[in-house]
């Protein structure tokens, strides 16, 4: 009687073992990965360790109060100004790169040289330096625009750098959705744009909001960009043309003053806090619409 058939994923793994002694080259890339993986592991958990044990025996409860000063060191504000960052910047960056995305992929002619060009730029633009497009934002919006270093200006940056990276990965989410949902839509009498907004963005929405996520993080940690558009004001941002302080460029005043190490660690710990939160967030709100 011939042996059951045994699927890839259920050998045991001295079965996989046994079979890579045969293949010396394949247990070579086998340890190469695993090596490289636990380096990967091992960094990430250094770090917040690090973060943590500096940073929390740093924090005090002054450090939360509603008004900054030189005393308390009071992160409040930053924190504020940096949900109402991430959130000017979203309204504006993710409707853009999200329309365009389904335009390269569901309108455009496959084979557009003007797809091709678009997507040549977008990836251009996502390796290009968060330091040049605060220059940029400076130049443009404060200086040639006249608004002065304010929220708004930043967030018009924030989101010219994070308009690439949502539309890449909508782009990838849209294209790895399978054709014949489109067909079976089209073949029910089903229009482009009711098979576009009922069946295919809602099967990619789980890789659409992956970029958000990424974008969110990029928006939450970036320094150099902000610092030119965005100001320093240590106060609560009022209104969009208000200036303000973001979390990370709060953390980088404390470290460049150099008497507020413990405060800047404190700040890391708070910062790090809230990026896991908000990642959280975001993957608990596409797991309830994957669901749907």
């Amino acid at each position: 009687m011939a042996a059951p058939k045994v699927g890839i994923n259920q050998r045991s793994f001295r079965q996989k073992l046994a079979e890579y002694r045969h293949q010396p080259l394949s247990l070579f890339l086998l340890i190469a990965t695993l090596l490289a993986a636990a380096i990967t592991v091992f960094i990430l958990f250094s770090l917040i360790l690090y973060i943590l044990v500096k940073g929390i025996p740093a924090i005090r409860p002054e450090m939360f109060a509603w008004k900054y000063t030189t005393s308390n060191n009071s992160m409040m504000p930053s924190i504020i100004n940096t949900l109402e960052m991430v959130v000017l910047t979203l309204i504006m960056a993710v409707p853009v790169g999200v329309c365009s995305a389904i335009y390269l992929v569901e309108y455009a002619k496959r084979g557009n040289k003007l797809v091709k060009v678009v997507r040549m730029t977008t990836e251009t633009l996502q390796g290009i330096p968060s330091i040049v497009f605060g220059l940029f934002g400076y130049l443009m919006f404060v200086v040639a625009c006249h608004f002065g270093y304010s929220l708004l200006g930043g967030a018009i940056t924030l989101a010219l750098m994070v308009l690439p990276l949502i539309m890449r990965t909508t782009e990838e989410a849209l294209m790895s959705v399978p054709d014949s949902f489109r067909e079976g839509s089209f073949g029910l009498g089903a229009g482009r744009l009711r098979t576009v907004f009922k069946i295919i963005v809602p099967s990619a929405m789980p890789g659409i909001l992956s970029g958000v996520i990424l974008a969110i993080g990029r928006i939450v940690g970036e320094t150099a960009a902000l610092m030119y558009t965005a100001g320093t004001a240590t106060s609560v941002c009022a209104s969009p043309m208000g200036t303000c302080r973001t979390l990370a460029v709060h953390m980088y005043q404390l470290l460049c003053e150099g008497r507020e190490m413990n405060a800047a660690y404190a700040t890391a710990v708070v910062l790090l806090v809230m990026v896991i939160l908000i990642n959280l967030l975001s993957s608990a709100i596409a797991k309830k619409l994957t669901k749907k």
